[in-house]
């Protein structure tokens, strides 16, 4: 067997797999409790929620352009501009779950006069509505969506 100073050192990715044993809460008859597990669901299993983290800028009167930072929900989605200063975000499946969906978000580096308003809703199940009061007010704002389990 090697000694655990043999083996290299990594940069572990979502989809790795680690080697543990899952514990039961019922008999004691269980065969085999020793299981692979992903990095992935070890981080959701401790921090309880799932993310989709993106940069947004918006300009014109067009729909706000995401560089996604990260998304483990298993979901995609889809940007819109339904009018001017309201913006939606379409899950491809019910990610937005009542009670354990939150938002956060800034306006990043906007440079209108006075300091601008933004708010968030969720609208149902798979849209969650953002209001600016005004187009071009995103600017490499942040925006986080987190799921709890």
């Amino acid at each position: 067997m090697a000694r655990i100073i043999a083996y290299q050192q990594a940069t572990p990715d979502g989809e790795d797999l680690l080697l543990g044993t899952q514990k039961t809460t019922g008999g004691t008859n269980q065969t085999n409790p020793t299981k692979n597990f992903t990095v992935d669901a070890v981080v959701q299993a401790g921090v309880g929620y799932t993310a989709y983290t993106a940069l947004l800028t918006q300009t014109g009167t067009g729909a706000p352009v995401a560089t996604i930072l990260k998304n483990n929900t298993g979901y995609t989605y889809t940007w819109t501009r339904t009018a001017g200063g309201t913006y939606t975000i379409t899950a491809s499946g019910n990610a937005f779950t009542n009670n354990k969906t939150i938002v956060f978000m800034n306006l990043g580096e906007y440079a209108g006069g006075g300091v601008p308003r933004s708010v968030w809703a969720r609208t149902s199940d798979t849209v969650v509505t953002i209001t600016t009061g005004g187009d071009g007010r995103i600017t490499n704002g942040s925006f986080e969506v987190r799921i709890y389990s």
